[in-house]
């Protein structure tokens, strides 16, 4: 059985979040009329939802790719205990919740839209 590398998991929950922010997004809006509230994402959601789902998806996996991308850059550093490292790394996982709590209140918003 595979297991996720702990540096990869927190860009997997990212990836999901996401995802499922999409998905809830064309169903909101192919099937119940829904709109899109992001001012720069309406435009092309009104135009193409197949544009809407590759950007929106690119998106996503880029966020997560820079996740790993970052964290395996920080933990190459050859002084763990300086300032520096402490600093960045305290940024790094605040950045990554401030994310995911701003996705799992945008999925709870779509999903409250959906079920209403």
């Amino acid at each position: 059985m595979y297991a996720l590398k702990s540096d990869v998991f927190p860009s997997f929950i990212l990836v999901l979040m996401g995802s499922i922010d999409c998905l809830t997004t064309v169903i909101g809006v192919l099937y119940f009329g829904a709109a899109e509230l992001n001012p720069f994402l309406t435009g092309i959601v009104s135009t193409s939802i197949v544009a809407f789902l590759a950007l929106k998806i690119s998106a996503t996996f880029l966020i997560g790719f820079t996740y790993i991308l970052a964290k395996r850059t920080l933990n190459k550093a050859m002084n763990k205990e300086s300032r520096s490292f402490k600093y960045s790394n305290k940024l790094m996982k605040a950045a990554y919740a401030g994310l995911l709590v701003f996705l799992i209140i945008v999925v709870i918003n779509n999903l409250t839209i959906l079920l209403a």
